[in-house]
């Protein structure tokens, strides 16, 4: 089973993760305080929610998987491709850097994200006792923000590519995602010959299938250990915030995860 649940709060976890040395969780919306349209486990800051009930459900989060919110090390995802490594937890009274992708090989750290949609990629290195995490929207995939990753990973720990572990977690599907010209456009110029494999047609629309296209510029990028979920957002809102399924009015679900031990 991919859920795992401690009392009302449910998340989702890599088979291939499930390993000795490594913490990690993509939280579903159950188990936490907010109120409508964030109900309930909502760590988004800036969309609406008091900060009293962010907090308090980012404590749940942490509390489920046996960290210490003081362990924190989040970034303000900005849907670019910058990458940061990181020595020390962010103080929870400091500024937040700008970059979508956070490294570290402490396990004195918590790497932590929010989503809504977007792809939440894993990464973990048990030769070098790395993990990271990527935020890849449609622009952070076209700028190969997982593959920007990856090379981090490569130049600042030595990992090699063929270690990695790399899990692409829920996030909405193809059938959800349709985009336009700007869009396509970009896609096209970027992905070159495998556009058609990313760019899905149906009913006259095309769609942007950002699950594939991650795990192309991963395998691009010499990683190959990938495990996929299947869990689209956008169907199953009774489980998580959806940007696109909830009509914009929505919260964001956190991702932890940690090297243990």
């Amino acid at each position: 089973m991919p859920f795992a649940y401690q009392s009302e709060i449910k998340y989702y976890q890599f088979d291939s993760f499930k390993l000795p040395g490594v913490v990690h969780g993509i939280f579903t919306r159950h188990g936490g305080v907010s109120p409508a349209p964030w109900d309930s486990l909502n760590v988004g800051g800036l969309i609406g929610d008091a900060r009293s009930n962010v907090v308090e459900n980012r404590r749940r989060m942490f509390a489920a998987l046996g960290r210490q919110v003081e362990t924190l090390f989040d970034v303000w995802q900005v849907h670019s491709a910058d990458v940061i490594c990181t020595n020390a937890p962010r103080g929870l009274d400091q500024p937040h850097i700008k970059a979508d992708a956070i490294l570290t090989d402490r396990v004195s750290i918590t790497l932590f994200m929010r989503f809504a949609d977007c792809v939440p990629i894993f990464l973990y290195d048990p030769a070098r006792k790395v993990v990271g995490m990527v935020h890849a929207g449609w622009q952070g995939t076209v700028k190969k923000v997982a593959g920007a990753a990856v090379r981090k990973m490569q130049e600042v720990y030595g990992s090699s590519p063929q270690d990695i572990l790399a899990g692409i977690g829920p996030s909405i599907s193809s059938d959800h995602y349709e985009v336009k010209e700007d869009v396509i456009g970009q896609v096209k110029a970027v992905f070159e010959a495998d556009a058609p494999r990313v760019l899905v047609s149906y009913n006259g629309k095309t769609a942007f299938d950002l699950k594939h296209a991650n795990r192309l510029i991963l395998e691009e990028s010499g990683v190959h250990q990938i495990e996929i979920s299947d869990i689209c957002t956008a169907c199953h809102t009774e489980d998580w915030f959806s940007h696109r399924g909830d009509g914009g009015k929505t919260g964001r679900f956190g991702a932890l995860l940690a090297i243990d031990g």
